[in-house]
């Protein structure tokens, strides 16, 4: 494993979704972007949400976390990705606080709690010995764990 990480919610810059307290209810009523290679709607956050009787209102399904802040960016739909995907994991944390912009979006903590990611690294084993291979392994995990 590299680092761990997270997954918050995103949005544009002036959403208002940044104008109150963010509560369950409030997140769950916010048109959604979902990021899924494989079309999965679902995942972590509507299993936190049905646990309290709520439901996301998805209404656009992309193939990438990039993709899906690309669209939040450019809509009022909101994004969840892991925390890592914005500058420098820009949160707002706090009622009502608007935290730094990164990359014209503002993260913020989801209002329910969602299980963290294990970011690793995997590899066929037969380039366990190969020369460059360790070395691109070693400089990645170095970059990584210097910026987490």
């Amino acid at each position: 494993m590299i680092f761990r990480d997270r997954f918050i919610a995103a949005a544009r810059h002036g959403h208002p979704v940044f104008d109150g307290v963010m509560t369950p209810e409030r997140y769950a009523a916010c048109g959604h972007v979902v990021a899924s290679r494989r079309g999965a709607l679902t995942g972590p956050v509507d299993e936190a949400l049905r646990a309290i009787g709520l439901e996301r209102r998805i209404v656009a399904v992309v193939p990438g976390f990039l993709d899906a802040l690309t669209v939040a960016r450019r809509s009022d739909l909101v994004a969840l990705v892991p925390q890592s995907c914005l500058l420098h994991g820009q949160v707002a944390h706090g009622q009502g606080a608007h935290g730094q912009v990164a990359q014209g979006l503002q993260g913020f903590d989801l209002p329910v709690t969602t299980p963290d990611l294990a970011i690793s690294l995997m590899w066929h084993p037969r380039l366990d010995a190969d020369p460059a291979h360790r070395w691109f392994r070693q400089a990645l995990m170095a970059v990584c764990r210097k910026m987490t």
